[in-house]
């Protein structure tokens, strides 16, 4: 007996649905469709760079002190006795600072009035004395004898008379250091004794500072100490780099310390802004001035140490960002020396820096206006433009 297969009339279905899938998947697969478009060039803002000036600084700090800072000391023993100025006091000069007990120098004055009171009338007599035996010695009343002895006692009276005088004078003097006053005109430290002390000439009474005119004194490494000379700028700056006063340099050590190796500069300044001496404070040496190109530190990309920029330039008709190893210098007010690796004129790409690879395709970030800046757009390849880096 023959046996016919019968099939099932939803089974017959399914495998003309699935014949047909695959026809299509097979011509799908076969068939000629277009790739996805590439993505567009990515916008970037650039900087031209041109030569600017910048500095070969040094900062450092400094050590203010006063040209005229007096410690004052009395020049007699004795008890204070009074106190004329309290610390921080503006005094003139020859101004009274303290008062030390002049009663026995007083008395020793007193007593050389006295001695030169009595010495002058001695004088006094002795030249009527004279007088006299002159005019009876031409009457031939008095020998000669008598008139040279009346002549030696005025001689003696005249020298006693001037020793009395100078002693006079001596004690006069002695007595005006009993009021110690100032040297010059100043700010009053710190007053030391109080009343009732015991003193000495050793005894150190306060102190007087001028800071008018101020020194600042840095300690620089004797390789760049070569380079210094005498009119070398010289910047105080603030807590934030802010210049606050300039001036030269005006000594330079003619030898380093031999225990740090360093050299001792100096430099002078009116203070017109409050700083006080004994005060620390930043100093900045400015070595040398000279034109240099620079990169904004954010346009500096690293790898393994290299620092590298990407220059944008025309390649194949293209706008390509091309990664050039550079040779940077000193780092300035966000910007880079650049000593090598860039010319002047380069067009530097400052922004999505993470994101560009070299030889990619970039578009430059149209301009939002006519204000220049160091972050600024720049026009294609060729055309002047963009801001430069700013120099410190």
């Amino acid at each position: 007996m023959r046996l016919v297969r019968r099939v099932r009339p939803l089974e017959a279905l399914k495998k003309t649905v699935w014949g047909a899938t695959l026809l299509v998947a097979v011509a799908g697969c076969s068939g000629g469709k277009a790739a996805p478009a590439a993505p567009p060039p990515r916008e970037i803002e650039t900087v031209t760079l041109e030569p600017k000036q910048v500095r070969d600084t040094g900062e450092y700090l400094g050590a203010l002190t006063s040209r005229q800072n007096v410690t004052v000391l009395p020049q007699v023993g004795g008890y204070v006795r009074r106190i004329h100025v309290r610390p921080g006091q503006q005094v003139a000069e020859g101004a009274p600072l303290v008062e030390v007990d002049a009663r026995e120098e007083t008395a020793a004055l007193d007593s050389a009035q006295a001695q030169l009171s009595s010495a002058q009338v001695n004088l006094e007599l002795a030249r009527r004395t004279l007088a006299r035996t002159e005019a009876l010695n031409k009457e031939g009343l008095a020998s000669a004898q008598e008139l040279e002895g009346a002549r030696a006692q005025v001689e003696a009276a005249e020298a006693a008379s001037r020793s009395s005088a100078a002693q006079v004078t001596q004690r006069q003097v002695q007595l005006q250091f009993n009021v110690v006053r100032a040297p010059f005109a100043g700010t009053v430290g710190d007053v030391l004794v109080r009343l009732g002390d015991f003193v000495s000439a050793t005894t150190p009474l306060t102190s007087i500072a001028q800071a008018d005119v101020l020194e600042v004194s840095v300690a620089v490494p004797s390789p760049r100490a070569r380079s210094l000379k005498p009119d070398t700028a010289l910047e105080i700056l603030d807590a934030q780099g802010k210049v606050l006063l300039t001036s030269t340099v005006f000594f330079v050590a003619p030898q380093a310390d031999p225990r740090t190796q360093l050299v001792e500069v100096k430099a002078a300044f009116r203070n017109t802004v409050g700083l006080r001496p004994s005060e620390l404070v930043r100093a900045r040496l400015v070595y040398s001035v000279r034109d240099a190109l620079q990169i904004p530190a954010l346009a500096v990309v690293r790898q393994s140490g290299q620092p590298f920029a990407l220059v944008v330039r025309e390649k194949e008709g293209k706008t390509v960002v091309e990664r050039r190893p550079i040779t940077l210098g000193a780092l300035g007010e966000m910007a880079y020396v650049v000593e090598k690796g860039l010319q002047p004129g380069d067009l530097v790409a400052v922004s999505s820096m993470q994101a560009l690879r070299d030889g990619m395709p970039v578009k430059l970030k149209a301009a939002k206006g006519s204000g220049g800046g160091v972050l600024g757009s720049a026009p294609p390849p060729g055309v002047a433009g963009g801001g430069p880096a700013g120099s410190r």
